[in-house]
């Protein structure tokens, strides 16, 4: 298991493909809230009813930290199927 509290802010989050997923704002909880510039910008291209507020990835999520990236257990792809939006 990845050690959750080296997660800090400005990480990038990646896939498990190494596909960007979205940048850390902070850890809240169990959950990563990403930033709302590019919550999921490269997968869903921040359109549409995910454009312009946050994301949340579980932490369960993570595979690793290594350097300044987050790196997820899943794809990118698969990973922003998980995401929850802000408020839900």
């Amino acid at each position: 298991m990845a050690d959750i509290s080296q997660i800090k802010e400005h990480m990038e989050v990646i896939g498990a493909d190494g596909v960007h997923v979205g940048t850390v704002d902070h850890v809240e909880g169990d959950r990563i809230k990403l930033t709302k510039k590019d919550s999921a910008a490269d997968i869903n291209e921040g359109q549409g009813s995910h454009a312009g507020h946050h994301h949340y990835i579980s932490t369960g999520l993570v595979a690793d930290v290594e350097g300044d990236k987050v790196r997820l257990s899943a794809n990118a792809d698969v990973a922003v199927t998980f995401e929850e939006e802000a408020g839900a």
